[in-house]
């Protein structure tokens, strides 16, 4: 008699349009390309640019309702922000989509010449941001936030799922100056709308309390920390998690307020490297404010990342609901 042994699907290496969400999540399509179009029907002055890229940064639906007031320029990120500079300077608010590693990596100096030092009103909303492709480093921007937060008077914002993306695109189209966004693009998680939730440029949020762990995270690891707190809730663990959608200008008075309540682990859990990004500035704000709690970060490694299947390359840099649970586990023991 034989017995027939249950395998699991092989996993294979995530494509340029790979969905974070998992099996079963509820989500939604497209959330920055629907509401651009929406914002774009009230604001003729929003134009849509990208580096051959639109299909892969949702901005196809833009330029499909608004093909006049869509720019393709090219696979030329540098003459990109160049010209969604010179659109700004003429009154136009230009939404400018790449990849991250391109925005971050080729065209710093422009964004930082050309757009940020004359402060000028560009929104720069970038795919794959951190480790959301298996496609290895050249298109994995596991440090982007550390190159853009440097940048005197760039606003920088990482959104949890696809509510956090919707409205964070109206707020960045009335903020004045630059933005750079971490897009979510395909079918986008939803999840904030469960813990009534609404953006607010600069304002950290706590979605849930908790007395024994607060989790300061940002970007698609809120919604990593949201589901680690329910698990850690069966073994008696109260977890609070505050989420950051603006990593600048930070949210330092929340921040300050939420650490300082005694006798709790502080962790920074963030989809990015362990240099320069949200745990950084955390621990520096916290440093400078004088509290000291425990601290500990989940982050990914300061290493170049291999390639493969998402939920493997999360499992193993550490940023996995199952690893988040492990780890805050081995922390409290």
């Amino acid at each position: 008699m034989s017995i027939a042994t249950a395998t699991k699907p092989r996993l294979t290496t995530s494509a340029m349009i790979a969905s974070i969400a998992g099996e079963g999540q509820r989500t939604k399509s497209a959330p920055f390309g629907h509401a651009l179009v929406q914002l774009a029907s009230q604001r003729p002055d929003i134009v849509g640019m990208s580096a051959d890229l639109a299909k892969y940064t949702d901005l196809h639906i833009f330029a499909k309702e608004f093909p006049e007031r869509f720019f393709q320029m090219g696979m030329a990120e540098q003459l990109l922000m160049g010209a969604a500079g010179g659109m700004a300077k003429e009154g136009f608010t230009p939404f400018v989509t790449t990849y991250a590693v391109f925005a971050s990596r080729r065209a710093y100096d422009f964004i930082h010449q050309v757009i940020a030092e004359e402060n000028l009103n560009v929104k720069i909303a970038c795919a794959l941001p951190g480790l959301t492709t298996g496609y290895g480093p050249s298109h994995q921007a596991t440090e982007d936030i550390a190159i853009f937060r440097g940048v005197p008077g760039l606003t920088i914002i990482d959104p949890c799922d696809a509510l956090d993306t919707e409205q964070a695109v109206l707020a960045m189209a009335e903020h004045k100056g630059p933005v750079y966004m971490r897009l979510l693009r395909g079918h986008v998680p939803l999840v904030l709308d469960e813990y009534d939730y609404k953006f607010e440029l600069g304002k950290a949020k706590l979605l849930r309390d908790g007395r024994e762990v607060l989790v300061i995270s940002s970007g698609i690891m809120t919604m990593r920390a949201l589901e680690a707190a329910e698990s850690l809730k069966a073994d008696n663990v109260g977890v609070a998690v505050l989420h950051v959608p603006t990593i600048k200008p930070l949210d330092t008075a929340t921040i300050v307020r939420e650490a300082s309540r005694s006798g709790r682990l502080v962790v920074v859990a963030e989809n990015h490297s362990e240099v320069g990004g949200l745990g950084e500035a955390v621990a520096g704000t916290l440093l400078r404010a004088g509290v000291a709690p425990a601290f500990r970060q989940i982050a990914l490694p300061d290493a170049f990342l291999d390639a493969g299947a998402l939920p493997t390359l999360h499992e193993r840099y550490g940023i996995s609901t199952s690893a988040m649970v492990a780890s805050i586990k081995s922390w409290l023991r």
